[in-house]
């Protein structure tokens, strides 16, 4: 039969809407990623989360297939590398690695002047750890239990003091909040870092401070400072014999925690990707050393459940941030 004009129209017409068998998605699996991902970090090399995250990267470029670099962007309370994620395109090859101080706390503590909503533009990927902090004191503190730390302040009545690695810092705010429960009343004393203010600590010249577990860890051994709770919801498998502050003050946590992030508008299968090469990062002998170094607990929440932690923090520490008048520096 001859080929009319008529049947080739039709025959365009079938193939328009009858799809190609090798069409698919770009960010397809096999095709992400082709090129090297960045890990933004919103704090200065040779700290405890650089560390952590540079042991991340290369368990996840194992999985990936392609380099996970380490992008090191401190500044504003980690404003500043949140910021620059924010603004990436939406490909899956800028991550942030996201903490409650962006996440949850700068924007109560910044309100206008945050440059990006963390909420509006980021989606969560997947929590990567979760790290109890420690409260400690010096030797010119006579306290030998929590208790006794309250019982202090109770009877100082406002000339009780702490340290913290600075105003907003995951060390203030969960000193503050330990305040606040007791019914104490504490002037802090902000530091650029945990350990200048361990060293007043130390010294004797700061009765007590909340800080995180590798910081500490050292001084613990000696009789330079006493251990007196972790602020987690359980005890620390590296401290067994140390109580929880929650022991002393039912209802009571805190902690330090650090997740994945990636640009608003990532598509789902790169997400998916990028959780699946997390989670078996954090399967790793290195992965599991290295949280065990830092007194934490492997992630176990994917994006959707990450996402709801996140609003959940930014609720309960408004209100603690607002009681106790905390402004930026």
């Amino acid at each position: 039969m001859p080929v009319t004009r008529r049947h080739a129209l039709q025959a365009l017409a079938a193939l328009s809407v009858t799809p190609l068998p090798f069409a698919r998605p770009a960010f397809a699996q096999g095709e992400f990623p082709d090129r090297p991902l960045k890990l933004i970090l919103p704090y200065a090399p040779g700290g405890g989360t650089d560390a952590l995250a540079r042991v991340l990267a290369g368990e996840m470029q194992k999985h990936l297939g392609q380099p996970v670099v380490v992008d090191n962007r401190p500044g504003a309370g980690g404003n500043i590398a949140t910021e620059v994620v924010a603004r990436e395109k939406p490909d899956g090859y800028t991550i942030l690695m996201g903490n409650q101080g962006p996440m949850a706390v700068n924007p109560t503590l910044f309100g206008r002047n945050m440059p990006v909503d963390p909420e509006r533009t980021l989606e969560p990927v997947g929590l990567v750890a979760d790290a109890a902090l420690v409260v400690v004191v010096g030797p010119g503190t006579p306290a030998k239990s929590l208790a006794e730390l309250i019982a202090e302040g109770k009877k100082e009545r406002g000339k009780l003091s702490y340290g913290s690695a600075g105003n907003g810092s995951a060390s203030h705010l969960a000193a503050a909040l330990f305040c606040q429960m007791a019914g104490i009343e504490a002037e802090h004393l902000p530091f650029r870092g945990a350990a200048p203010a361990l060293n007043d600590v130390v010294a004797g010249h700061i009765p007590f401070m909340i800080t995180t577990l590798p910081s500490v860890v050292g001084l613990l051994q000696g009789t330079q400072v006493r251990a007196l709770a972790v602020t987690g919801e359980h005890r620390a498998a590296v401290l067994p014999d140390l109580p929880t502050v929650a022991e002393t003050l039912p209802g009571y946590r805190a902690s330090a925690w650090y997740g994945l992030l990636v640009p608003k508008g990532t598509p789902e299968a790169i997400r998916a990707r990028l959780l699946a090469a997390m989670q078996a990062s954090l399967r790793s002998p290195e992965m599991q050393q290295r949280l065990r170094d830092e007194g934490a607990d492997p992630g176990t929440m994917d994006g959707p459940a990450f996402g709801r932690f996140i609003r959940a923090e930014r609720e309960r520490w408004a209100p603690v941030i607002r009681a106790a008048n905390i402004t930026v520096d």
